[in-house]
């Protein structure tokens, strides 16, 4: 025959027969106001932001019988990506008619050495900043931190002038020189951040094993950076890619951007306003950073949890 149960047995029998609806377990989801009001504007705010897109999407597989009948969400009776073809191959920007794909390629070549530029100087800087540690580094950051909050309409002129005077203006070398410096403040602190929130132990220790600033910056630092890595090619990459006003100024008319060719076709109009291409274009000048956030989004945050905002 079995011993009386206790009182502290006889607790720690009923605390192991509780339901899961006890405390230190998850319970039943209600649904109070708070919550059903906090669905309800996402719901809303998600419908802000698709709705333009799916008009521009049906808009854009549509013919131009059927938009002029004036169906702005209806569905595409008849059909047709000759909207997209055309957008894309023959679509007439100015006087020239050989679709946005031109712009294309000079936005890739504007990009991809913008970015590896900038990232490169901005993972230096935050690197020397916060483990070297120069003389007068808190000054240079301020000053680098100034730059980040200039607006770019003040900084047009003077950047005119000075790559007239070097022979950069209206050419490819010079807009990528253009989105080196205003993409380097942002880098910067990117980087500076991030290293910032790493132990001092690893670079004591790589000096005293006679690592010298590169070695430790190649060896120790850049293989550490991956995650801050991802992140400043994300914004980077976006950023240019959207970028219109230095594009339109620093490029030149053989350079000029995918931005600036979609604005260039929309206000081209020579007889009916093809609004089915127009919206195709619009659709395929957005698909590069629309691609970058859906396949590295996951990436972009964990980047940020990693030490992106600490400092």
């Amino acid at each position: 025959m079995s011993a009386p149960l206790t009182d502290s047995s006889e607790a720690i029998a009923r605390k192991a027969h509780r339901t899961p609806g006890a405390k230190g377990k998850p319970g039943r989801t209600r649904f109070t106001p708070a919550r059903l009001g906090i669905y309800g504007f996402l719901m809303i705010a998600a419908l802000f932001f698709l709705l333009p897109l799916y008009v521009m999407l049906v808009t854009s597989v549509k013919p131009m019988e059927e938009i002029r009948l004036g169906h702005l969400l209806a569905l595409p009776r008849h059909f047709t990506l000759a909207p997209w073809q055309d957008a894309w191959a023959s679509a007439c920007t100015g006087l020239e008619c050989a679709g946005i794909r031109v712009g294309f390629w000079n936005s890739v070549r504007i990009v991809v050495p913008s970015t590896i530029i900038s990232i490169a100087v901005g993972a230096v800087n935050g690197y020397a900043l916060s483990f070297w540690k120069p003389r007068g580094a808190g000054v240079l950051f301020a000053v680098l931190l100034m730059g980040a909050f200039i607006p770019v309409q003040v900084m047009v002129y003077p950047l005119v002038r000075v790559l007239a005077s070097v022979h950069l203006f209206s050419s490819l070398p010079g807009i990528v020189v253009i989105h080196t410096i205003f993409g380097m403040p942002v880098m910067t602190l990117l980087f500076r951040n991030y290293y910032a929130s790493l132990p001092q132990e690893l670079f004591k220790a790589a000096r005293i094993d006679g690592g010298g600033f590169w070695r430790i910056f190649a060896q120790l630092m850049l293989p550490m950076s991956v995650p801050i890595i991802v992140v400043a090619i994300i914004m980077q990459v976006t950023g240019i890619w959207n970028d219109y006003i230095l594009g339109l100024v620093f490029a030149g008319t053989r350079n000029l951007p995918m931005t600036v060719q979609l604005n260039n076709i929309i206000n081209t109009t020579t007889g009916e306003r093809l609004y089915n291409v127009n919206m195709a274009a619009t659709i395929l000048t957005s698909l590069v950073p629309l691609a970058i956030y859906f396949v590295s989004g996951r990436w972009f945050v964990r980047g940020i949890a990693s030490g992106a905002v600490k400092g």
